[in-house]
């Protein structure tokens, strides 16, 4: 994976003579020599061959090509540091004469520019004595070089490497995999189910009859049969839910698992008599009897583990899932390579072969499936790949693992340090696609590709890895794409195992975080409960560039102070504070400014923060990403100066106002120069003002919280130049008073409503909570495009059903609190063409619900929580053939009633599909 570092530095070098031109005199020649020279060893790396890789003699080569890369970019780091740092020193010193711009001439950079040209020139005398190593000790070069390899002609075509040419091959690369994925199936978790419909029925049984107990259930077997998936399967089955009405929870259990977290993430799915901020400030103790509670005698535990010692402690029943047999094999083999790898008339020569080397096991089935359907259908293609496995094979017993590490031998590149990367996220965690994205952008792992931005290509780069069966779909947004994912604990531990030999990272079980931090490490996970203060005196001076911290904060009700010291070529920070009793203050320290490499600052997690982040933020000036999850944070108006942001995600964040004297200083702060923002969360404020919302042209997603009425007319004024907009959450405060409301509704109506979103074509996504009373007759102008619209506190007083069922491409509708307070609703014949999920929650003034004929032919899942004045059955739902799930969380006695007695063959089926669950989530956001 060397050659993804070097890459990355190759980049680098190309941007510090493009940016610092004016500075160069011989140090340009040392910096062009040595990119010249990385770029070929890119090349030599990219095309070497697996095998090669383990050769002691070959390691020690790339491990002394990457240290001097590594140390390159150092100095590059450095240098760029050095000069922003006594920029923003003369900058301060300015005083009040801010306003005006800072400059450095020449004689200022002069020294810098000196030490850089000292250090190049040395890295170039290192790397020109590793190259004559490489010959000198007898080290031959790979099939690569070999007579009419295309690298070969490529390096005997000329004696001097294109300024592009190693992007090129990227793109060539990515767009040849980006075809071939095209053509190859669609990868969902239902085809890991074959072979395992027994294993779902037997286990159904031991879950849902026998005693009335409380028990517990465990699937035992190796590593890669496929346990989690088998559970969450039957977790998921309609019957499971609805015989378990009363709530269900799915929590995963680390080797570093924390029991708060596992009662609360309980009490999340199944508690109901108390809100999420009452769940927070209970102590373990009584938390554990609130889940208590809500267990009765039926209650069912399934646990999965490699541990039989485990399931037998737990006093389980115990269920071993076996191996696939040959034929199951080789159905989940074809299942996975797709349709034309299963026609194609060559395949058979392989069966053999495949099957005895998988031995039964689905994870190696999947992941070797997944990349022989990127390869061509030639013999000779997928020979070399079988070979190759032979060799992996032979380096171990064992052989899942040999197949796992030649499926990430073959990844291409690009994908090696992002497959290595999902490494570093905690054991069985769900990863958030965008936030994965994020976090590959700020190490620079994403290449530029084309016109496509860097968000798009990462988002390829997910889904080829999910083909691959690297990693695996978790969930997926309402138009198909990737919300989260998850990557099996075997494969997490190959990328760990990998990214310490590679060093990438090292996670805090393999060295020692409190004593001695080696010096070497460039990015550092701690997944235990260490204290923050206790990194301090380790972190001034280190070379760490991204620092992963789930830390368990210690002082209730007080201040914590982040970082008094510093790693100064920090460009990750991630802190993830678990759960715990009670809330804290989290403090940033003002020497954050000298942070000016920063792309991503995280400042999240399970319990409650209040963070203040101080004024000299406004030293980042590299920073892309600011994320506070669910935390409230205080803001400066100096955020207004970064505008290298792209994502600032903060849905509980308050701008904070300008004095007098700082807007003398400062002059007028306003979002409209931050015009590469492309998702915006926050509460609204006076940062609205003036209608700069509308110049953010970039902006994809948009999360405006506590909106105020008056502020109504200038915000849809400025959404609806926002043309490229997908994905728009507004809500003003829930407490509006009477006069607030009318307001609203005066405004609104001069705005006539939602046709103030007319020009935002892209928008497949819209949530709104602000009391608009009613919706205009008139579709023409609606959203052509809106796949999912949610309303909350919209007081609608008309049936909304006959305007929202005329739009054409509206997949999913919700329907929660007071956003209808008329007594019935009917969904009109011929609407809703494309609904498949229809849900409506504490509709308290709703008493009757019908479908007329042809409405909602697609309809698949309907939820009716929370309307207890509903007390007959919907007239119409008898007759929607492809409905799936019926919940009546709340239901009146009289409608439960309905659907238990009536008899006939539609109610019996009725009955099967149906379930009282508790709601998973009642988050309007």
């Amino acid at each position: 994976m060397a050659e993804s570092s070097i890459s990355f530095l190759v980049e680098k070098l190309g941007d510090l003579v493009s940016q610092q031109a004016s500075l160069f005199g011989v140090v340009e020649g040392q910096v062009r020599q040595l990119r010249n020279e990385l770029e070929w060893i890119h090349q030599f790396l990219e095309y070497a061959d697996a095998e090669r890789r383990y050769d002691k003699m070959f390691k020690l080569w790339v491990n002394q090509i990457r240290d001097a890369a590594f140390d390159a970019e150092d100095v590059i780091d450095e240098f760029v540091f050095k000069l922003e740092h006594k920029r923003q020193q003369r900058f301060n010193n300015l005083k009040f004469l801010n306003f005006l711009p800072v400059c450095m001439g020449l004689p200022d950079k002069l020294p810098f520019v000196n030490e850089l040209n000292e250090s190049i020139s040395a890295i170039n005398i290192t790397l020109e004595k590793i190259l004559i190593n490489k010959g000198r000790y007898g080290m031959e070069d790979p099939r690569a070089y070999e007579a009419g390899s295309s690298f070969s002609s490529a390096t005997t075509a000329s004696s001097s490497v294109p300024w592009r040419y190693s992007y090129t091959t990227h793109d060539q690369m990515a767009a040849a995999s980006k075809e071939k994925r095209e053509r190859a199936p669609n990868t969902v978790e239902e085809s890991n189910i074959v072979g395992m419909k027994n294993d779902v029925e037997a286990l159904k049984q031991k879950l849902l009859e026998g005693e009335m107990e409380r028990g517990v259930v465990a699937i035992v077997g190796m590593g890669g049969l496929g346990k989690t998936t088998l559970a969450k399967k039957i977790y998921d089955g309609s019957d499971v839910q609805r015989h378990f009405d009363g709530g269900r929870a799915w929590v995963s259990v680390s080797q570093g698992f924390s029991i708060r977290e596992l009662l609360l993430g309980i009490a999340h799915c199944v508690v109901t008599t108390l809100e999420e901020k009452q769940k927070r400030e209970l102590g373990n103790h009584e938390l554990g009897q609130e889940v208590y509670k809500k267990s009765n005698m039926s209650s069912r535990v399934l646990i999965t583990t490699r541990n039989e010692h485990i399931a037998v402690d737990a006093r389980s029943d115990c269920y071993k899932l076996q191996l696939l047999d040959e034929d199951k094999s080789w159905e989940l083999f074809l299942n996975k390579v797709g349709s034309a790898a299963a026609t194609w008339a060559g395949l058979e020569e392989f069966r053999e072969g495949i099957v005895a080397k998988c031995k039964g096991l689905p994870l190696a089935i999947v992941v070797l499936g997944g990349l022989l359907s990127l390869k061509d259908l030639t013999l000779d293609s997928w020979r070399k790949v079988l070979k190759s496995m032979d060799w992996h094979l032979s380096q171990g017993p064992h052989s899942c693992l040999g197949i796992l590490a030649l499926s990430y031998n073959n990844l291409p590149s690009y994908l090696k340090p992002c497959f290595l990367y999902c490494g570093v996220f905690s054991e069985d965690s769900e990863i958030k696609a965008s936030k994965l994205i994020r976090l590959w952008i700020a190490e620079g792992f994403v290449q530029k590709r084309g016109k496509e931005t860097l968000e798009e290509t990462a988002e390829d780069y997910i889904s080829e890895l999910i083909q691959r069966s690297m990693i695996q779909v978790a969930d997926t947004r309402v138009d198909g794409r990737v919300k989260s994912c998850r990557i099996h604990d075997l494969l997490r531990d190959l990328a760990i195992s990998e990214g310490k030999e590679e060093k990438l990272f090292e996670v805090d079980e393999n060295i020692d975080v409190i004593n001695v931090l080696p010096t070497s490490v460039r990015r550092l996970i701690i997944n235990t409960h260490h204290q923050i203060i206790s990194l301090d005196p380790h972190l001034q001076n280190s070379k760490l560039r991204s620092l992963i911290l789930n830390i368990l904060p210690t002082c209730e009700g007080g201040d914590v102070v982040l970082f008094q010291k510093c790693p100064k070529l920090l460009r990750v920070l991630h802190v993830n504070a678990m759960q715990r009793q009670g809330y804290f203050y989290l403090e940033l320290s003002r020497k954050m400014r000298e942070l000016i490499h920063l792309k991503y600052l995280c400042l999240s997690g399970s319990c409650w923060m209040i963070i203040r982040l101080p004024p000299s933020i406004e030293g980042l000036v590299n920073l892309q990403t600011l994320d506070s999850g669910n935390q409230f944070i205080s803001i400066p108006h100096t955020i207004c100066k970064l505008q290298q942001m792209r994502h600032l995600t903060c849905q509980y964040g308050r701008i904070l106002r300008q004095s007098m004297r700082e807007r003398w200083v400062y002059g007028h702060l306003d979002f409209d120069k931050m015009t590469n923002l492309q998702k915006l969360y926050l509460r609204s404020g006076d940062w609205l003002k003036d209608d700069n919302l509308g110049k953010l042209t970039n902006l994809k997603q948009l999360k405006l919280r506590e909106i105020n009425p008056r502020s109504l007319e200038g915000l849809f004024r400025s959404v609806s130049q926002l043309t490229g907009l997908q994905n728009l959450k507004l809500m003003t405060y829930n407490d509006l008073n009477a006069e607030g409301e009318e307001y609203c509704r005066k405004m609104l109506q001069s705005l006539k409503g939602l046709k103030s979103f007319s020009n935002n074509k892209c928008l497949c996504k819209l949530s709104l909570g602000v009391p608009i009373r009613g919706l205009p007759a008139e579709t023409t102008h609606y959203l052509p495009n809106l796949i999912q619209l949610k309303l909350y506190w919209t007081r609608l007083e008309e049936d909304p059903m006959p305007v929202l069922g005329r739009l054409p491409n509206l997949r999913i509708l919700i329907l929660l609190w007071n956003s209808y307070v008329g007594e019935k609703m009917k969904c009109p014949q011929g609407g809703f063409l494309v609904l498949e999920f229809l849900q409506m929650q504490e509709l308290r003034q709703l008493e009757d619900f019908s479908i007329e004929e042809t409405g909602t032919p697609n309809l698949k899942t309907l939820k009716i929580e929370s309307c207890d004045n509903i007390t007959r059955f919907p007239d119409g739902l008898l007759r929607l053939e492809k409905l799936q799930r019926l919940n009546l969380y709340e239901a009146s006695q009289e409608l439960m009633n309905v659907v238990s007695n009536t008899p006939g063959e539609d109610w019996n089926r009725i009955r099967l599909i149906t379930s009282y669950a508790f709601p998973q989530s009642k988050n309007f956001w």
